[in-house]
């Protein structure tokens, strides 16, 4: 199933119909309510939309801009450039082997990552950014709240077509610093500066060993959603609360966030698994160092507040540059 942001279900509906975003709110709770929480608000907004004559999806499949993606969309066809390829990884899960590898490419419209699997990783050692590609047959999935497009065995990558030129396309744009105070659910590439006044011990989940992706317990085996059963690896998440003067925020830190705060290495990191008092050296540490974070915030609806995902972290940045940074 195709899945839209709510955010973006809103925002459609405000451009075809009119209608403010609050008087949108209004007729999506009226359907909630109608329907007794039989169905998320993600639901009642497309039942909204519907009724509307809304039309969601101009696109499921064929050719398409990168900011049309949404996952779930199949047999998809897009054109755009490289902006920067990562290294090749090989798994081996059972007696089945392969391979698997990323890069991120832009068109006119975004950017976005696109991830190789089996045959389709061996593209990945011939591209170099600025090369211009066309990709057929081709799907989307979400991955950690982002769409990534993924290629398979069954799919093409075609390194500069002819007759296709591409000038512009979207470069990334710097972070955008904002006080804590000031962040808004759904924001996305903002940076936050402050100290860290309290941090919680780690959390370990099960993934799976090929793609990452969270493993979960199903009788006596763990499975993936892509892999089916696998045998997992750990991986791992602890937060911390910032305060920047303004307000307090609850972070986020994934795996290589978490590794880049706490100063460990993934062997280190994995020790703690075992031996979870041993963190607290850490967890004092890190109580009063100053972090500067680019991530993006999301709403957490059981506790109603902000939380902000880590994607960059940097520990005790230059003093000087902020200052000179805060006074223009």
């Amino acid at each position: 199933m195709i899945q839209i942001p709510y955010e973006q279900i809103i925002t459609k509906i405000g451009e075809v119909s009119q209608l403010s975003d609050a008087e949108i709110q209004v007729k999506i709770k009226a359907k909630l309510e109608q329907l007794s929480g039989l169905i998320s608000k993600e639901g009642a907004a497309h039942i909204v939309a519907n009724e509307l004559g809304v039309k969601l999806f101009d696109k499921i499949s064929g050719k398409v801009k990168l900011k049309e993606v949404q996952p779930g969309m199949r047999d998809l066809e897009i054109i755009g450039k490289v902006t920067q390829v990562y290294e090749i990884r090989e798994f081996q899960s059972g007696e089945r082997k392969g391979k698997v590898g990323s890069f991120r490419m832009a068109d006119e419209t975004k950017q976005m990552r696109i991830t190789c699997w089996g045959s389709a990783a061996d593209e990945i050692t011939k591209l170099v950014p600025g090369d211009t590609i066309r990709i057929t047959s081709a799907y989307s999935k979400e991955n950690r709240g982002y769409v990534e497009i993924h290629l398979n065995d069954h799919s093409k990558l075609i390194r500069n077509p002819p007759g296709i030129v591409l000038e512009n396309v979207a470069l990334a744009s710097p972070a955008q610093r904002k006080s804590i105070k000031e962040l808004s659910d759904a924001e996305e590439n903002v940076e936050v500066l402050g100290t860290i006044v309290q941090v919680f011990d780690p959390k370990f989940f099960e993934v799976c060993s090929i793609c990452n992706k969270r493993a979960r317990p199903q009788e006596s085996n763990f499975i993936c959603q892509e892999h089916g059963a696998v045998r997992p690896s750990y991986s791992y998440v602890f937060n911390a609360v910032l305060d920047d003067g303004t307000d307090t925020l609850r972070c986020v830190f994934f795996k290589n966030q978490a590794e880049r705060l706490a100063g460990k290495s993934e062997q280190e990191m994995q020790s703690y698994r075992a031996n979870p008092e041993s963190f607290s050296v850490v967890k004092n540490d890190l109580l009063g160092q100053m972090v500067k974070l680019i991530g993006r915030v999301k709403m957490n609806e059981m506790f109603q507040r902000k939380e902000f995902t880590a994607q960059l972290v940097t520990i005790n940045p230059n003093p000087e540059e902020e200052l000179q940074r805060l006074n223009g």
